[in-house]
């Protein structure tokens, strides 16, 4: 390329917008690639580099502190959806030393309440619902027996009960015990040598206090435990 060429591209040439003066050459009008290319290894290298892990103890508290670690596990402030159980200073103390932030640790309780929590009490309605059923073997003199009654029981509630009140009954101990008594209230029932007639209005507020969806859906304990006054008011123990 001549003089007056190299001068002719120069009054023509501009540099592109955006492209920093290092990486633009001026006499040829050009971007300098091999600068752009070091620039841009060197950058990388820079990036995939590792964090520096701290020294000592106070740059490690320095470290800790600017990425949200409170000074102590006392200092998180956790709270726990629906109130189901208290943070655990425990365990507080033990994520604290793994380098856990308040946002963090919120986090765990988060996932405890979200998974742990339904498991374990799912677990734990199958056990109560295994112990229910011993009882009620015990209560009607053994498997075969309890078999039977139950599945009178079913026939009893599915013609006479609203599906949603039978479901409830069906629940717990008390409640089968109670539909067995009505079961068995259809005819006058002989108690201690004397005959105990069924109220009809009685019965009727019973089961009107039956299709209260605290009874049969929010299974509320002190409403549970008036229905179970009400049966052995009206078909004894």
């Amino acid at each position: 390329m001549t003089t007056q060429d190299k001068n002719l591209l120069n009054e023509t040439a501009q540099k592109p917008e955006g492209v920093p003066d290092k990486f633009w050459n001026a006499e040829t009008g050009e971007v300098r690639i091999d600068a752009l290319l070091k620039s841009y290894a060197e950058l990388e290298k820079k990036l995939s580099s590792s964090i520096p892990q701290p020294e000592d103890d106070e740059t490690r508290a320095r470290f800790l502190r600017a990425a949200g670690v409170p000074a102590s596990a006392d200092e998180y402030k956790v709270s726990v959806r629906d109130n189901l159980f208290e943070p655990d200073a425990d365990l507080n103390k033990r994520l604290h030393a793994k380098g856990f932030n308040g946002e963090q640790v919120q986090e765990v309780y988060d996932l405890a309440v979200e998974k742990m929590v339904p498991m374990i009490m799912e677990m734990a309605a199958e056990f109560q619902a295994d112990r229910e059923v011993e009882r009620l073997m015990e209560y009607f003199g053994g498997q075969d027996q309890w078999r039977e009654a139950s599945r009178q029981m079913l026939v009893f509630g599915q013609k006479n009960l609203p599906p949603q009140v039978l479901e409830g009954m069906s629940s717990s101990y008390e409640g089968i015990i109670a539909l067995y008594k009505m079961m068995q209230s259809e005819e006058p029932q002989t108690l201690g040598g004397q005959t105990k007639s069924v109220s009809s209005n009685a019965e009727k507020d019973l089961h009107s206090m039956m299709n209260d969806p605290k009874y049969w859906r929010d299974k509320d304990p002190s409403y549970i435990a008036k229905v179970t006054d009400g049966f052995k008011n009206l078909y004894g123990e």
